[in-house]
């Protein structure tokens, strides 16, 4: 999924308040432009929300915890992982599959809700927009589901010459199995293969992109 914090592995705690830069040469420029207009009219709101560095990064990517399709509810949901993350409250655990009532809180403050008890495995992660933050945002909501559509369009309109790779043929929800991609600096980030084929991801600290090492990157085609 998802946003890609400049923090270890999975969780969102006690990482600084910034996200990863990627390129967006690759990306479809209206979507990835109306994902940083939308990221942007929350931040209206929630000053304290960092800067989406990296809206591409949640183009094709998908997460059982944080919601399969890409829609301004889940762009909303990663506002609150943002908060949570520009705070420093651990509001994830079990490798950020768990949404805790910390995280709950800071979801409320955005307008959105959970009416039912967590569920056993992703907390309270399936929250919903409540009907005052359906009104605040009906303007981006708009303007997003159409870029949305235009995007699905396009990349749907042939798909006789593309090839999607072994995640997209087992059905698999997750965008495929992600390895670990490193820097020259020792940071290291979860990524799936083809992502990064993609785009570069630059690292944060060091401003130079992750890669993954030859015996990772031979072990993965190998699996």
């Amino acid at each position: 999924m998802q946003i890609i914090w400049d923090a270890p592995e999975s969780e969102h705690w006690g990482t600084p308040a910034r996200c990863h830069y990627v390129s967006t040469t690759q990306t479809p420029p209206v979507l990835a432009a109306e994902l940083a207009q939308a990221w942007a009219d929350i931040q209206r709101y929630h000053p304290e929300l960092p800067d989406l560095a990296a809206p591409e990064s949640l183009i094709g990517e998908s997460s059982s915890a944080c919601g399969h399709e890409l829609s301004f509810e889940r762009l909303l949901h990663e506002a609150v992982h943002g908060i949570a993350a520009a705070r420093g409250v651990r509001d994830t655990s079990r490798a950020g599959r768990y949404h805790n009532r910390r995280f709950l809180a800071i979801a409320e403050e955005l307008g959105l809700d959970h009416p039912e008890e967590p569920h056993p495995s992703s907390g309270f992660s399936l929250v919903t927009l409540n009907p005052e933050a359906k009104r605040r945002y009906r303007p981006t909501m708009e303007r997003l589901q159409r870029a949305l559509k235009a995007h699905t369009a396009a990349t749907s309109s042939d798909t006789s010459r593309t090839f999607r790779g072994p995640a997209a043929r087992h059905g698999s929800s997750g965008g495929g199995v992600r390895v670990k991609a490193v820097c020259d600096c020792g940071r290291n980030v979860r990524v799936v293969p083809s992502v990064l084929a993609q785009a570069p991801i630059v690292c944060g600290g060091c401003g130079k992109p992750f890669r993954i090492p030859d015996v990772v990157g031979a072990g993965a085609v190998a699996g």
